[in-house]
């Protein structure tokens, strides 16, 4: 059994972070490289921005920050001031943990159509959540000699409180989201206890993905916090907890913004075709017209005078609503033969039509 207070232990465990540390910052940079094209389409305008993505783009970029801050830390051999460095990081790490979970609540909130109740729940949990965040940013570290950076206490408890809280909000998200989508059949078959839908599916089988990776990883975090072996060895399994959840956090937010965007895609090529003879944006030519559309509409009216009378006004009436509704389209009304002695008539019942002549208008 080692002596974990030992100084030659606590090296040993501080080479050991390092080289974790710099596997896990490969990691994370392949993993932001290989989806960055996500990110610049909404800096670059080709997605619209909404609010929800400020918590997707902070998770995603704190925890780079953060990571690359360790780096630094570790690796430099000119003094810094590691105090305020390793401040940082510990804020930036503990709030990509905050915000993974909120990823994937808000997704939640979406999933209950803005219930008040799941929202007001959820805000309070969040809440709760960063209390802790804030007050856990408690780390001394120092400059030494042929050492670098060395980080002398944490506040275990604190930090302990932070991954068990995670845990059991990423638990109540899980089971949110089950009970939407399986309890009250959004896109489940009444009784058998199996999503059939493609987004029930995808939403189901990213919160249980999520569930899973951010629970171990920060079960295993929790329980090196409160074994308390040494310094080093209190935060080891920190940074893993912390990109692993961002990384399926952020992987679950572009998978549900991409299935979206394709059935918005599918949706309009199948509402507005495209053709030769017609297309958006562009007025049609002459010989580009569709054909004439042709629509008779016929009328009824009863043999009293006072009716004729009526009718010819409510007529006009008819016809000039049928030209504001056809706005933009060349129009041409004509009459039928006969409509004419129809309309005089005093006797019987007569019928009229209207021919209406539309040529398509150019978009």
């Amino acid at each position: 059994m080692p002596d974990w207070k030992s100084l030659e232990e606590i090296q040993r465990d501080a080479e050991a972070f390092v080289s974790l540390v710099h596997v896990l910052l490969g990691i994370y940079v392949y993993e932001w490289f290989i989806t960055l094209p996500f990110d610049w389409d909404f800096i670059s305008g080709k997605k619209p921005f909404r609010w929800p993505m400020i918590f997707y783009f902070a998770n995603r970029y704190l925890l780079l920050f953060a990571m690359i801050g360790i780096v630094i830390g570790l690796d430099t051999r000119s003094q810094i001031h590691c105090q305020t460095l390793f401040t940082f990081i510990q804020f930036a790490g503990d709030s990509a943990v905050g915000l993974a979970s909120i990823n994937l609540a808000i997704r939640t909130m979406a999933l209950w159509s803005q219930n008040r109740w799941v929202v007001g729940g959820l805000t309070v949990i969040i809440l709760g959540h960063w209390s802790l965040i804030l007050k856990g940013v408690r780390i001394t570290a120092t400059w030494e000699h042929g050492h670098g950076c060395v980080i002398k206490e944490t506040d275990s408890t604190i930090l302990a409180a932070i991954f068990i809280y995670s845990m059991a909000f990423d638990f109540i998200v899980l089971m949110l989201n089950a009970y939407q989508l399986i309890g009250l059949g959004f896109g489940v078959k009444k009784g058998s206890g199996m999503v059939k839908s493609r987004i029930g599916q995808m939403l189901f089988g990213d919160g249980l993905i999520f569930f899973l990776i951010a629970f171990f990883a920060n079960l295993l975090a929790t329980v090196f916090m409160l074994l308390n072996l040494n310094a080093v060895m209190s935060v080891i399994f920190n940074v893993p907890a912390a990109v692993f959840s961002t990384i399926v956090a952020c992987w679950a937010v572009r998978r549900l913004t991409n299935f979206s965007d394709q059935r918005n895609n599918v949706v309009l090529q199948s509402v507005i075709p495209i053709t030769n003879n017609f297309r958006v944006g562009r007025p049609c030519s002459e010989n580009e017209f569709p054909p004439t559309v042709h629509v008779k509409v016929e009328s009824f009216t009863r043999s009293s005078p006072k009716q004729n009378f009526d009718y010819a006004n409510f007529e006009k009436r008819r016809q000039d609503d049928i030209i504001s509704r056809t706005e933009g389209f060349p129009v041409q009304l004509t009459r039928t033969p006969g409509e004419e002695s129809s309309e005089g008539s005093g006797e019987g019942s007569g019928a009229s039509s209207i021919d209406l002549e539309a040529k398509g208008s150019g978009f």
